[in-house]
């Protein structure tokens, strides 16, 4: 008899005695449950089976936690003694550029007239381009692209060329400019038509779908000031050609029109487009020929696919912003000596 059971029994004729008459059924009833369970095969732990010796401590932590109710706070404190504090420092591609441009002019010319003019009745100004007389700004943004976006580029060109070889790669790029051209003169025309240009459009089978997906785009477009003209900046001494400037829902804009065939909802989903705007902003402002200041910008992806076009306003401040990153671009170009004056 083991020990347990005679210690039980002990207790039980103690509790005879001092409580007087007790119940048979309920003694026994008492008795079996106490024998059962100490008569009860043991059921064994998986980890008994581990070598206590090699993986102890290992076992007894995991037999440790199994029946132990953590909260998100107690994890957390543990993450924190084990890998330290989570860093609160904002991630490096969101700070803001720190470096000032050296070649800094403002985006606005204090030397013109105010941005608040009644439109002329003249026809919008198409001042024709003199190459080989400054930097372009095509050539200035190519020339110091940044490393990580040339990566990007240099990968889905040679995809590409994977895809449809040396020679097909080349003609590949020579249709999307070519359309490009073709996209660009069909908006001009329907921007000086006097005609509706949904009814035009029948008349660009090969751009109607571009056409169509900037419909409601030319539907807030008015006052137009120049179209296809070249601008300069007279003192950072760079040039360029816009493609129109008018007012968009009465905000006189450079607006710029590009075509593609994924969609770019977002402003920075278009690359460099919103330096060139910024550039050519501030090119506009610094040009003698042209009478009048912007201080916005509107970039219009038109999708191949006829699909709504995107229109990306830029603010004030989002082109002074920008502007401030051109300069740099500029400076950069500058410093590399390959201001050569090429367009």
């Amino acid at each position: 008899m083991g020990p347990a059971l005679l210690l039980y029994k002990k207790y039980c004729r103690l509790s005879l005695f001092s409580a007087g008459l007790v119940n048979k059924e309920q003694l026994l009833r008492r008795f079996l449950t106490a024998s059962s369970g100490l008569y009860m095969k043991k059921k064994t732990s998986e980890y008994e089976c581990v070598d206590q010796e090699k993986y102890g401590d290992l076992v007894r932590c995991v037999t440790s936690f199994k029946d132990s109710s953590q909260t998100p706070e107690s994890l957390f404190e543990e993450d924190n003694r084990l890998y330290g504090p989570v860093s609160k420092r904002k991630h490096l591609a969101k700070e803001a550029d720190p470096r000032i441009p050296g070649n800094w002019v403002p985006l606005m010319n204090p030397a013109k007239n105010s941005l608040l003019q009644e439109a002329s009745l003249r026809p919008p100004l198409r001042i024709g381009l003199e190459r080989h007389k400054m930097a372009s700004v095509t050539t200035v943004l190519q020339q110091t692209v940044p490393l990580e976006q040339a990566f990007f580029l240099e990968r889905w060109k040679r995809k590409m060329i994977l895809e449809l070889g040396q020679e097909g790669f080349a003609e590949y790029t020579k249709d999307i400019f070519q359309q490009g051209k073709l996209f660009h003169a069909a908006v001009e025309e329907l921007l000086l038509a006097e005609e509706n240009p949904v009814q035009d459009q029948e008349e660009h089978s090969s751009t109607s779908s571009y056409l169509a997906s900037i419909q409601h785009v030319l539907q807030d477009v008015s006052g137009v000031r120049a179209l296809e003209s070249a601008v300069q900046h007279e003192n950072l001494r760079y040039q360029g050609l816009v493609d129109c400037v008018a007012e968009y829902r009465g905000t006189l804009c450079v607006i710029d029109w590009k075509t593609s065939g994924k969609p770019k909802p977002l402003l920075r989903n278009t690359f460099d487009n919103p330096l060139q705007i910024a550039a050519y902003v501030g090119a506009v402002n610094h040009d003698a020929r042209y009478d009048f200041q912007v201080d916005c910008g509107l970039l219009v992806v038109a999708y191949k696919d006829g699909s709504p076009a995107h229109a990306h306003l830029m603010d004030p401040e989002l082109c002074s912003q920008y502007w401030n990153k051109w300069l740099l671009r500029l400076e950069e170009f500058r410093e590399k000596g390959k201001d050569g004056g090429t367009v």
